[in-house]
């Protein structure tokens, strides 16, 4: 069954066989009922359509009425779309469907798809059928016969029409080429530009593409024939040719009108056929493509763009669609003749450019710069050549071919006399001679290429060869004819210089260019011609007239998807829809290049009315293309030109084959047999291999990707050469193919451009070997002779660690010798020891980033670390959620992470900046060791490996040093590998590492080394299987002794099947090469010496898309961090390539965002592939998309330094030297605010340099301030001289302004103070004085903003200079005005709390220096205030405060307050600052001063004497910063009594002040130092007639006791402890000092017991001054009952220290303690063991009864219901049991009241340990280090109770406490196994502390509101016990108790330090 199709919508790519057009309708329809739908314009002339039927039936027609232009009801001249509206009832198919037996699958898919309806047109046996349907049939058959009748060609059957419709690309060519009941029509290619006569009536349409020169016509049409020249030559001869248009046959666009019109009714399809939509997108090419066809082949392929609305109707377009689609070739072979002008124009001196720049620059630069300029040239050749309404056909090579079509174009152009108007052949080649004077003109400048050319006139043939496809490649598009012939002519007889015009006698030469372009210049509407790379229309048709449909109703136009097929292969990947944007530049480069040339001489001629030779034509393109694609090789063009048709193809151009000669040679040799079965007589072939250009050239409008070079030209000539039917090749082809292929030596021969005569080669046949049988070749870790030395190095360093020896070791070597392959397997084998490795990488890029190579590795310690403490309770895999970890768990303070995040940018907290401000480089490197050693440690044994081929910047060295230095003391089990290409270079800083380091250098291997290494990865284990000498020679000669580059040669050769074992006839065995020849000695050929070649050969088959991404890469670095390239996502999408590349292709590793490359000899291969002018335009491509990405730079999560600087680097490489100067600055501006002043000393640095390749010179401001920005980092560096230089540079540049320039205030202020600052950093105050005098005017002058931060920075920075240089007044008036500046900006929020701490603290100092030292207070205590509020307690600032605090408090007589701050700043500085620097010195200064105010002089002594000798080192000699330190010694001398030598202080400080001040300066100062002396020398003399010249002190330094006032300083108590041995002794100290505080105890006496005596009182006296108590005495006890040489612990403590101001007697400071008391006022508070209590008894009985009124003891007793007391087994009792018990006796008998507390008190009353957690976070060192001290203590305690009772070890412990009673009491569980090894703390829940009770048992409140007790009575004196059993512990409450003395003790750690 046939079919007859209605379409309802517009064909989209119809067929030159669609059905002709028709007159009248040819269908009448039955619905299912048998009633008939008759179409609604059958019924127009009655005025019945169904539209106005009210729904009834329509009436059934008798006939079927006739559709003809005079039916048309609208009166617009044709059928509109709604006079054929159907009717909506469904047709009945059912009938139809089931015998479709002519109609295919793919047919019906697009019928469906365009809603097209089956109607029976069979002519069969219908006897099954209805009889309605077979006369139904009858009549359609008759109505073709009629539309065949009524035209000149015949209707074609429809399932042929459908076969071409919807022909599918895969179909056989029996299926495709089907031509069954059809002919196929094709339009002459001169008629493809018109699609409509110019006849009014028939209303055709014309379509212009673009607009005309002034000059020329806009009118005229062409013949539109159709031509079938597929058939014989008989047939030929006889066919016909139908004409239309020019007025011959009016009626061609009327039927096509009307019949697409009558495709166009609507119909409902049948239920069972659903319909498709139109997937237009997939037939349109991509813009992108079209720049690589001639504009002659985009507009056949024209088809108007659908995707938008047209404004005239579907009937028109349809018309439209149709004539577009018949212009298009579609059974290949085919030709068209069109007449015009081809034109040639060749560049000569292209070779010799090539060579010159290659000799001048280099082969990679040269290369780059000759692509540049010949783009540049030939570019504006094709411009000129479009301007002039040409086309540029091809690029052949150096030379372009064009064609000027002669065309009718209307315009009256009169000739050069002015008598006649110029034909169209004269206009053409007017154009000709017009293009050619402007291309001589414009390239007439150029000194490197002249141009020759020719030109002529004619019929010119067009071929279309290959098979109709979507797939590139499969068609060429060819011209030839005598013009072209004649051109080849006229192009070999020009010179330099001219170009041959047929017709012409002289040539046109380059002056006459000039003249012409000089004229036109002249000329206003003369206007360059730049054609739209996206203007696709039909081939210049003249402008619409009025009647016809206009350009912008009609729509715009596009290029049919099969016009892809005319792509060339390279060109194709260029446009590869994958590659999206096309990334265009990233495939320009210079690559070996193998090329074919094929001369198919028996075509030059070629007839194109002989049909077999036009099919042997088309045959010999199909069958070289299909050789050349499966040889891996390109098809580049085929083409007509001076040497006739040549079909030229490439090998290597578009992958990275090892040996592209070999595939070009079997590629000739098939070719060469191809032809002769072709029968063709006449051939040569010419292979030539070398360096090419390979990449595109031509501005957008047109553009190819070509194949440039010597080697192109060679390929040719020797193609020129070949013999008959043969082939010739080079000699580099045959150097690289020989032992693959047999050659035979031509004839010398002598070709263009090569000097002398040379052999060429004949190939003949391949080389054929047995196949390899051999294992993939291994990999493995061998130690060579000349590594085993470094391998037993690095194995000793790790023994070294592993007995606490900590080691550096440095690895050097040229790149690919193995240096990680060796530190991987010592990493291995130090991981299976237990080690944990760490590892990061680094490149030459990363010398500018501080810290940069040890970034992976503390990100990965960090979070190593965070993850072991939380013991798998969670995993933690960022660097910020470690580091919050670290820090909740106290490992971290907010100083750390600050620290941390000077290495790891997203650990930093950017409100916490301002910490590292005030540190230089050497602080800050110690502070960030102190950081890293805190999680260090806990990682050992550790191996640090920093690998990469770059330099280590100096912050990172400083740092390693630091760490290594304190490694052996802190983490003595960590090894550090450095490994680098050179030696590394260590900045001085750091000189030790090199000192103490093992040096490790590796070289290439020897010889024998490569055959070891050979034999191993070849698995050889028998020794009688040697190595082929040659073989090894040509391995070790192309991998030059590098392990990496053996592994390459060999895997590549094994693959290649290349290795072989050999039996020789000695009967020995050996692995040699296959294709070596035995007769050559010539071994070095069997490999490429290219390995690039060998190592990008697994990345053949990438697609263009990756290929891109490994070229940025490349460009981008080793290593990158994905996180930063995101931008390049959008794009170009990179980052999702290069995870693919990582994951699939295994190109890349990656750790998180970072990724680097796998192996870096592919990095190094793929940056080889790009020349200089290509990477320049990848980083240009980079930064664009950063810029159109919108990077938001500043946003606080991005690591906006590296971005900045990386950035800048693609900026410089790119050469936007203006780019890179702003992005260098950001990157400096940035790290300057994170106080990263190497850093950005650095960034600076290039900013600068980057200006001076500006192209024009920058204004004075982007001048300076990257030179003021420079001279501060220095400044902050101490490097003051540089500083100096740069910034004196600034000011005079800022100053010589001309005077007709405004000068720029605010910069002017920015040098000034810059330099001031620089002046008072190096004590210069006049200097510096003097230049903030002229800039704080100005800058007040232009700020408008009352709250600028700026102002007030110069404001400061002045009245500091004004401090330190003696003015304070005027100092106090300028802070204050800084002061209120900063407070209204923190106001505005412009402005941090901590910016306004530094106002305060500027002006408490300026506040001290005027005496006015309660304010100064005030203002420390505010600036104290609000550092605590957001600082680390251990930040330097905070010691700063805490110094000033404690000065002022000094100056105002509360030294003993200011103590406590005064020994948390020294202990601060000294950990921040270390023991050396002058802020730790001014710290033990402060301290001093509160000594001596509270009498402890010589403690005061002690501090002043190291303070001095710390800044005789630090500061220059008789620097004035000795004079305040000087003048507090002579004074705290004096009151020790050394007079004289307070008086040599008091002069050297007068002597210091007279070099430093001028007269006038510091004034105040110097009268005091006069004063002092001759206040001394008086004495002195006095002293000298009197006695001896000391003054003796009046109490020898130790701390008075003044009478005690018990109402107004609360009870005396005198407190015996044994403080060390536990915490609970210090706790009660320091509740002892709370109580004082609020005047209810006042400690009269400390007495340190128990055996070391001594320290016990070392670690008191330290103690009670932390906490305020620096005025209570200590005294030295007994030994409390132990033997001498017995000691029992103590613990450590930081603050515990020796002072001249202990008593050494404690009994005497008991003495003189009781003495200074009222009668029965003191307490003894006994707390250890009573030995001293039974001294003080025995010695003083009657002072003990009169003045003690209640000792309190810390004990038990063993019964109540006795007579009297006596004590039980208590530790305390047990130490010195005659003593407890004599004590007890005593003071029953002198009727002393006592007060014991029992054990059984304290365990009713436990602390939890969370309560000395949450001590600690005071930040206090007491509460600090009771916490830490409680934690070993409780381990200790366990340790002990483990014990047996007999064990020494358990010293005095009861036998009572053993586990049971351990876990009862602090765990409150039952017994633990004794073999609990790990720390007992985190079970703890309950810890008993007796001396804190005891102490609060002292204040009668407290005993009353929280104990109870049992009294007993003895001799009328009451003695209480409190808890006398384990159910009565007498302690009531213990919730409230506890309450009481936790506020307690917080009250005393937060008052102490004033929070």
């Amino acid at each position: 069954m046939s079919y007859l199709y209605f379409l309802s919508t517009t064909i989209p790519y119809p067929t030159p066989n669609d059905l002709s057009p028709a007159a009248e309708t040819m269908a009448d329809t039955t619905d299912g009922s048998g009633h008939r739908a008759m179409p609604q314009s059958a019924l127009s002339n009655g005025g019945a359509g169904m539209s106005n039927m009210n729904g009834k039936k329509p009436p059934r027609p008798k006939r079927i009425a006739s559709i003809s232009q005079d039916e048309d009801n609208d009166g617009d001249g044709e059928a509109s779309h709604d006079d054929y509206n159907c009717s909506s009832r469904s047709l009945d198919t059912s009938s139809t469907t089931s015998t479709a037996v002519h109609c295919s699958e793919s047919q019906r898919s697009f019928a469906m798809s365009h809603r097209i309806l089956p109607v029976d047109l069979s002519y069969g046996d219908s006897s099954n059928r209805p009889a309605r349907t077979s006369r139904r049939s009858a009549r359609f058959a008759r109505t073709a016969n009629r539309l065949t009748k009524s035209l000149s060609t015949p209707i074609l059957r429809t399932d042929s029409i459908l076969d071409a419709i919807c022909r599918p690309e895969r179909r056989s060519n029996r299926e495709r080429y089907n031509a069954r009941g059809r002919l196929d029509y094709y339009p002459l290619l001169s008629e493809r530009r018109s699609l409509s006569p110019t006849n009014r009536d028939s209303a055709p349409f014309r379509i212009r593409d673009r607009p005309r020169p002034s000059r020329l016509a806009r009118a005229g049409s062409r013949s539109f024939c159709l031509r079938n020249d597929t058939t014989d030559e008989g047939s030929r001869s006889g066919g016909e040719e139908h004409s239309f248009g020019d007025g011959k046959d009016e009626s061609y666009d009327k039927t096509l009108a009307n019949i697409a019109a009558r495709f166009t009714r609507r119909a409902t399809l049948p239920e069972n056929i659903k319909p498709m939509q139109d997937d237009h997108e997939s037939d349109i090419m991509d813009p992108n493509a079209m720049r690589y066809l001639p504009k002659i082949l985009r507009d056949i392929y024209a088809q108007r763009q659908r995707r938008r609305p047209s404004q005239i109707g579907e009937a028109r377009l349809a018309s439209i669609d149709l004539r577009l689609r018949l212009q298009r070739p579609d059974n290949l072979p085919q030709y068209q003749d069109i007449r015009g002008s081809i034109l040639i124009l060749d560049l000569s001196g292209f070779t010799a450019l090539g060579e010159r720049l290659r000799m001048e620059l280099g082969p990679r630069d040269g290369a780059a710069e000759f692509a540049s300029r010949v783009n540049h040239t030939l570019s504006t050749m094709v411009r000129q050549v479009y301007k002039y309404w040409g086309d540029v056909l091809m690029f052949a090579g150096d030379a372009l071919i064009c064609l000027f079509e002669e065309r009718d174009d209307g315009e009256i152009i009169w000739d050069e006399m002015g008598e006649r108007t110029l034909n169209n052949e004269e206009k053409a080649r007017r154009r000709v001679r017009e293009c050619c004077l402007s291309v001589m003109g414009k390239i007439a400048t150029e000194t490197d290429f002249t141009i020759h050319g020719g030109a002529a006139h004619g019929m010119i043939r067009c071929f279309f060869l290959g098979t109709p496809s979507k797939i590139p490649g499969r068609c060429a598009f060819v011209v030839s004819g005598h013009p072209l012939k004649q051109t080849g002519q006229l192009l070999n007889k020009a010179g330099k210089g001219e170009v041959y015009i047929d017709g012409e006698e002289d040539p046109i030469s380059q002056k006459e260019g000039v003249a012409f372009i000089t004229q036109q210049e002249c000329m206003d509407e003369e206007e360059d011609f730049d054609m739209s790379l996206t203007s696709v229309m039909p081939r210049e048709c003249a402008r619409l007239t009025e009647q016809e449909p206009s350009l912008e109703s009609i729509g715009e136009f596009e290029v049919n998807s099969h016009a892809r097929a005319y792509l060339r292969t390279l060109a194709a990947r260029r446009c590869d829809a994958g590659s999206q944007n096309a990334m265009s530049m990233l495939l320009n480069e210079l690559r070996p290049v193998a090329i074919v040339f094929v001369g198919l001489h028996d075509l030059d001629d070629i007839d194109p009315r002989d049909s077999s030779l036009l099919q042997l034509m088309n045959e010999a393109f199909k069958i070289l293309s299909r050789i050349t694609q499966a040889c891996n090789g390109a098809v580049r063009d085929m083409l007509f030109d001076d040497k006739g048709c040549v079909f030229i193809s490439v090998f290597g151009a578009h992958s990275h084959e090892v040996n592209p000669c070999f595939d070009a040679t079997v590629s000739a040799m098939r070719m060469e047999s191809a032809l002769k079965d072709l029968k063709l007589s006449r051939f040569s072939l010419g292979v030539s291999f070398g360096e090419c250009f390979c990449g595109e050239v031509g501005p957008p409008v047109r553009s190819d990707y070509v194949v440039m070079g010597p080697e192109v030209n060679m390929a040719a000539r020797l193609m020129g050469k070949a013999p008959n039917r043969g082939t010739l090749v080079s000699k580099r082809i045959f150097t690289h193919s020989k032992k693959f292929i047999r050659f035979l030596k031509s004839e010398e021969i002598q070709v263009k451009g090569k000097d002398g005569f040379f052999h060429a080669y004949i190939p003949q046949t391949r080389i054929e070997r047995q196949s390899l049988e051999i294992a993939e070749p291994q990999q493995p870790f061998v130690i060579m002779p000349s590594r085993q030395n470094a391998m037993d190095s690095l194995m000793s360093v790790k023994e070294r660690a592993q007995n606490r020896e900590p080691t550096i070791a440095f690895v050097s070597g040229g790149p690919f010798l193995g240096k990680s392959r060796l530190i991987d397997e010592v990493a291995t084998q130090a991981s299976n020891d237990g080690f944990r490795v760490l590892k990061s990488f680094r490149t030459s890029l990363d010398s500018f980033t501080s810290y940069f190579p040890l970034r992976q590795i503390v990100s990965e310690a960090m979070i190593t670390c965070a993850n072991l403490k939380s013991n798998g309770e969670s995993t933690l895999d960022s660097e910020a959620g470690a580091a919050n970890y670290l820090v909740n768990r106290n490992i971290f303070n907010k100083t750390d992470r600050v620290n941390i995040g000077s290495i790891v940018p997203s650990v930093a907290d950017a409100q916490l900046l301002s910490l590292l401000s005030g540190l230089n480089p050497k602080a800050r490197t110690r502070s960030i060791a102190d950081s890293l050693m805190k999680i260090l440690t806990l990682l050992q044994p550790l191996l640090i490996i920093l690998e990469g081929d770059g330099d280590i910047d100096p912050s990172s060295w400083s740092l390693l040093a630091e760490l290594m230095q304190r490694a052996r003391m802190e983490c003595p089990q960590i090894i550090l590998i450095v490994s680098s290409r050179d030696s590394p270079t260590i900045t001085s800083a750091a000189a030790n590492l090199r000192r103490n380091a093992i040096q490790i250098k590796l070289m290439p291997f020897e010889k024998h080394e490569t055959e070891q290494y050979l034999r191993v990865m070849l698995g050889i284990k028998s020794n009688e299987v040697a190595i082929d000498p040659r073989l090894l020679d040509v391995v070790h000669d192309r991998s030059n002794g590098c392990p990496l580059f053996i592994d390459c040669v060999v895997k590549w050769a094994v693959e290649k099947q290349m290795i072989e074992y050999v039996d020789c006839v000695d009967g020995s065995k050996k692995m040699s090469l296959k294709m070596i020849d035995e007769r050559s000695d010539d071994v070095t050929a069997a490999i490429p010496r290219e390995l690039s070649s060998i190592l990008l050969a697994p990345f053949n088959h990438l697609p263009p898309p990756l290929w891109d991404a490994l070229k940025i890469a490349s460009c981008i670095g080793y290593s990158f961090d994905a996180e930063l390239y995101n931008s390049l996502n959008q794009v170009l999408d990179f980052m999702p390539k290069i995870r693919e590349l990582a994951e699939k292709h295994e190109c890349f590793e990656s750790n998180g965002s970072h990724f680097r490359w796998k192996q870096q000899a592919v990095y190094e291969a793929v940056k080889s592939l790009l020349m200089v002018n290509q990477r320049q335009k990848i980083h240009r491509m980079i930064v664009r998309a950063f810029k159109d990405n919108k990077v938001d730079l500043e946003s606080e999560d991005m690591k906006r330094g590296d971005v900045h600087r990386l950035l800048g680097r693609h900026c410089a490489l790119a050469e936007d030297w203006n780019g890179a100067f702003e992005q260098y600055m950001h990157a400096g501006d940035r790290a300057k605010a994170t106080f990263n002043f190497n850093e950005a000393s650095k960034m600076y640095e290039e900013a600068i340099d980057f200006q001076a390749k500006m192209s024009e010179p920058p204004p004075l401001r982007s001048r300076i301030i990257p030179s003021i920005n420079l001279g501060t980092c220095l400044r902050e560096l101490a490097r003051y001289k540089e500083a100096e230089a740069v910034l004196t540079r600034c000011l005079n540049e800022a100053q010589s302004v001309n005077s007709g320039v405004t000068l720029d205030e605010q910069l002017y202020v920015r040098a000034l103070t810059a330099l001031a600052a620089l002046y008072q950093a190096q004590s210069k105050y006049a200097a510096a004085r003097k230049l903030y005098e002229k800039a704080v005017p100005i800058a007040q002058n232009i700020q408008e903003s009352k709250s600028s931060l700026w102002l007030a920075e110069n404001i400061a920075g002045y009245a500091e200079t004004l401090r330190k240089s003696g003015d304070l007044p005027q100092a106090e008036s300028h802070h204050r005005e800084a002061l209120e500046i900063r407070t209204r900006a923190v106001e505005e929020k412009s402005c941090t709390e901590l910016e306004l701490a530094v106002s305060y603290t500027q002006l408490g100092c300026t506040l001290a220096g005027m005496r006015q030292y309660k304010e100064a207070y005030e203002q420390h205590r505010l600036a104290l205030k609000l550092r605590y509020r957001y600082l680390d307690f251990a930040h330097g600032l905070v010691s700063e405060s805490l110094n000033y605090c404690a000065e002022s408090l000094c100056a105002l007589g509360r030294g003993g307050e200011g103590i406590p701050l005064a020994l948390h700043a020294v202990d601060i500085r000294k950990n921040v600052f270390g023991e050396s620097h002058p802020a730790y010195a001014h710290a033990l200064s402060v301290l001093a001063s509160c000594y001596h105010a509270v009498g402890r002089s010589f403690d005061a002594r002690d501090c002043l004497e190291k303070c001095l000798e710390i800044c005789e080192i630090a500061f220059q000699k008789n620097h004035a910063n000795l004079i305040p330190n000087l003048m507090n010694y002579g004074n705290v001398l004096r009151a020790t009594g050394d007079l004289v030598k307070a008086q040599e202080v008091y002069e050297r400080a007068i002597a210091i002040h007279q070099l430093n001040f001028k007269e006038g300066q510091q004034a105040n100062q110097l009268e005091k130092c006069r004063s002092e002396v001759s206040d001394l020398s008086e004495k002195l003399e006095h002293s000298v007639t009197v006695s001896s010249p000391q003054e003796q002190p009046a109490h020898g330094g130790i701390i008075t006791l003044a009478p005690t006032d018990v109402e107004a300083d609360g009870t005396p108590v005198i407190v015996f402890t044994d403080i060390g041995r536990d915490v609970d002794d210090e706790l009660a100290l320091v509740l002892m000092s709370s109580l004082r505080r609020i005047h209810i105890l006042n400690p009269i006496a400390v007495i340190a017991t128990l055996t070391p005596q001594r320290d016990r009182a070392y670690l008191a006296r330290g103690s009670m001054d932390a906490v305020g108590m620096a005025d209570v005495p200590v005294g030295i006890g007994s030994t409390g009952g132990l033997p001498e040489d017995m000691e029992v612990e103590v613990y450590d403590a930081d603050y515990s220290r020796a002072s001249p101001c202990i008593y050494e007697s404690g009994m005497d400071l008991v003495y003189k303690a009781l003495e200074s008391v009222p009668p029965k006022s003191a307490q003894l508070l006994c707390m250890a063991s009573l030995t001293d209590v039974a001294t003080l008894i025995r010695d003083r009985e009657e002072l003990f009864t009169s003045k003690v009124k209640e000792v309190i003891l810390m004990g038990g007793v063993v019964s109540l219901e006795s007579e009297t007391l006596t004590p039980d087994s208590a530790y305390n009792n047990n130490c010195d049991l005659a003593s407890a018990r004599f004590v007890y006796k005593k003071c029953q008998e002198l009727r002393v009241p006592t007060a014991t507390l029992s054990r059984w008190a304290a365990y009713g009353c436990p602390i939890p340990p969370k309560l000395l957690d949450d001590l600690s976070k005071t930040d206090h060192m007491v509460s600090s280090n009771i916490r830490s001290v409680s934690k070993l203590g409780v381990d200790h305690l366990w340790n002990k109770v483990i014990l047996h009772p007999s064990d020494p070890r358990r010293e005095m412990l009861p036998s009572r406490c053993d586990v049971s009673w351990f876990c009862r009491v602090f765990m409150g569980k039952k017994e633990i196994s004794r073999d609990w090894t790990s720390s007992v703390w985190s079970h703890v829940t309950k810890l008993n502390m007796y001396d804190p009770l005891a102490v609060l048992l002292c204040v009668p409140a407290y005993r009353s509101s929280h104990f109870s007790w049992q009294t007993k009575v003895v001799n009328e004196t009451p003695h209480i016990v409190v808890g006398t059993s384990e159910l009565d512990t007498g302690i009531p409450n213990r919730l409230s108790l506890y309450n009481e003395y936790s506020s307690l003790f917080f009250s005393a750690f937060l008052e102490s330090l004033h929070k």
